[in-house]
């Protein structure tokens, strides 16, 4: 039996393990509303990308927010070690009601409370999936930019929780963690992606036709910007403008203090380049093999690597 046939299996708790700063139940406390909107994205596969395009969305344009994150909250964060679920719980649910809620998770159903149409809530997800080639790729640097603060606000040694090289990342979270967080991930979507309050997208797409990708996005969250405010929108979602805002992206006021060095979470953004990371030919076949016991749909595999239209 595979692990994808296998439903328990589906959706392995993505965080990091030994990671305090992030609790996956917590969203499960949510009393959902109307209207809201789920950015469901695995790890460095595009999901500050996808909450700024919501914001930017619902805003009609905004280049003047603080903090992504407190426009998008991050439904697992914990923003300090002193702070309870319940507090959590509490924020939410107290959100002003004078625009819709949106919020970011690294989760899919099995963990992520999915809302099914007809359910009595109307919630709607945006999922984007990337190769996970390049999810690899992006893994390690991203790892080693949280500020040593950080863990050591959470009573942790960084270079104790650090792997030492690419290598050893991989050895340690790419063979373990990664696979169910990308391809259980997808697994757990893909039987839900022709659902009305789902829009499954791939990053390779998105890079490939960012304007095309935004009115579909548009369209499916009942956005409707003006043709004025349309230039200022594809302005505010392109990556050179994200790269030259980058403080706007990495968390420095949604928690207790800054987790990420600079730089952390606009990178690069490009397509097809995950060998110049570090990404061998050997681990991009194990990291397939692997991926394969927890995603057996040879057309959700494919589309998965390559993008392209949904089978």
């Amino acid at each position: 039996m595979t692990r994808q046939e296998d439903s328990s299996q589906n959706t392995a708790d993505p965080k990091t393990p030994g990671v305090p700063w992030v609790n996956s139940e917590l969203q499960r406390q949510v009393k959902w509303r109307d209207g809201d909107i789920i950015v469901s994205v695995p790890m460095k596969s595009g999901t500050t990308w996808a909450m700024n395009i919501v914001h930017q969305l619902r805003s009609g344009g905004d280049p003047d927010f603080k903090d992504v994150y407190q426009e998008v909250p991050w439904l697992e964060l914990v923003p300090g070690p002193t702070v309870t679920p319940d507090d959590i719980v509490k924020t939410i649910d107290s959100m002003p009601r004078v625009r819709r809620r949106a919020f970011k998770t690294h989760s899919a159903p099995g963990i992520l409370p999915y809302q099914a149409p007809g359910s009595g809530v109307d919630v709607q997800y945006l999922i984007v999936m990337r190769n996970p080639d390049e999810v690899l790729a992006s893994m390690y640097p991203f790892i080693k930019a949280h500020r040593a603060e950080w863990f050591s606000f959470w009573g942790m040694d960084k270079e104790a929780f650090l792997p030492p090289d690419f290598q050893a990342c991989f050895d340690a979270i790419g063979k373990t963690m990664l696979p169910p967080a990308l391809f259980g991930f997808l697994a757990a979507w893909w039987p839900l992606r022709r659902e009305r309050n789902v829009l499954l997208l791939h990053f390779a797409n998105l890079k490939s036709d960012h304007e095309g990708s935004m009115r579909r996005i548009a369209e499916f969250l009942g956005f409707k910007p003006t043709a004025q405010q349309w230039p200022a929108i594809l302005e505010y979602t392109s990556f050179p403008w994200m790269k030259r805002h980058e403080d706007k992206f990495e968390v420095r006021l949604a928690a207790h203090m800054p987790i990420l060095d600079s730089g952390a979470m606009v990178r690069k953004g490009k397509v097809g380049t995950a060998h110049e990371d570090g990404v061998t030919s050997g681990m991009s076949l194990e990291l397939r093999a692997i991926g394969r016991e927890f995603l057996n749909d040879q057309e959700a595999f494919d589309w998965l690597y390559s993008g392209g239209p949904l089978p």
